[in-house]
């Protein structure tokens, strides 16, 4: 699916240079970067989603000892 971006002009020139040292598409960089760092930013995201429901009442948070309690990972 081809999507769109603008980049920070410095950003621009630094994927640019990289691109023409390397031969490789800026597409490819493009993807790296985001395959690198997409999980992390899901986890991000989904744990500041989970803080908002805990803090609003709609869910609850457990102890590492209940966890642990609940899927029989004691000792």
């Amino acid at each position: 699916m081809p999507i769109s971006i603008r980049l920070p002009e410095e950003i621009e020139h630094r994927l640019n240079e990289l691109a023409a040292r390397t031969g490789r598409s800026k597409t490819f960089y493009a993807t790296e970067a985001i395959l690198e760092h997409l999980d992390d930013l899901e986890d991000l995201y989904l744990a500041e989603q989970r803080l908002v429901d805990i803090r609003t009442g709609r869910s609850q948070a457990a102890s590492l000892e209940e966890v642990m309690r609940r899927y029989d990972l004691e000792n």
